[in-house]
């Protein structure tokens, strides 16, 4: 349908309810677009709910062969956009944060490329006791989360979860060394609703999420009073553990 040009466009991650007959339309007929939204959460702040997406990820994540991507950082940004251009065969979805994020160090951390996997281990422990997963901005939430329970001295692992889709296409056993069954404590967390989290989380794990409808105030605020933080996470975890 087209030579050497790749179709793009980008807006606000809330305004992919107008786009979705031509998100989905692209889909089934398998056409390569690349839609880059931005102001993936309540985290844009001040705009309020009208501007502030919580199903979105749910919806996008519906359709068919829409392959739906949220990076952590830079990196895995850098990474999403590598594969979008290099995939073939369906539309390709980034889901891209407004406030700053940290980077997180490559020297440190796996290759950011894992991406590509659909979700891989960020953080380990021999034997872990728990797992925490998150896309996105709250990626860097699970890794604070992780030190401090680590430094009461339990066994964590950090799942960087950046698209469900790429990690349904691994072979089963990539699927249970990421999140191996006998592990049942599970803590995901995402800043939208929890639909489908719970496949990943089991009946022994719990989903933090946003059930309601956002507010107009500074994103930290936000992020504190529907529960998207370190020590919600914390409270959680050991819950799970107890």
């Amino acid at each position: 349908m087209y030579g050497g040009v790749i179709p793009f466009g980008g807006t606000f991650l809330v305004f992919s309810d107008y786009l979705r007959p031509a998100i989905r339309l692209a889909s089934l007929s398998k056409i390569k677009v690349i839609y880059v939204f931005t102001h993936d959460t309540i985290g844009l702040g001040e705009d309020g709910p009208t501007h502030q997406p919580v199903e979105h990820f749910a919806a996008l994540r519906s359709i068919p062969g829409l392959i739906v991507l949220r990076p952590a950082d830079a990196n895995e940004t850098a990474s999403a956009w590598k594969f979008a251009i290099q995939h073939k065969g369906s539309p390709v979805a980034l889901l891209l944060t407004r406030q700053g994020l940290p980077i997180l160090d490559q020297s440190k951390y796996p290759s950011s490329d894992n991406l590509f996997k659909g979700a891989y281990i960020l953080k380990d422990a021999d034997k872990p006791e728990i797992i925490l997963m998150a896309s996105g901005s709250e990626v860097e939430l699970i890794l604070k989360a992780a030190e401090k329970l680590e430094s009461e001295g339990k066994k964590v692992r950090v799942v960087s979860f950046p698209s469900w889709e790429l990690f349904e296409m691994q072979t089963e056993e990539y699927k249970n060394s990421i999140l191996p069954k006998e592990v049942k404590a599970r803590v995901a967390i995402e800043a939208g609703v929890a639909q489908g989290w719970h496949k990943y989380t089991g009946d022994g794990g719990k989903v933090i999420s946003i059930e309601k409808f956002g507010a107009s105030a500074p994103y930290e605020i936000l992020y504190e009073k529907y529960g998207i933080t370190v020590e919600n996470i914390l409270q959680t975890s050991k819950v799970l553990l107890k």
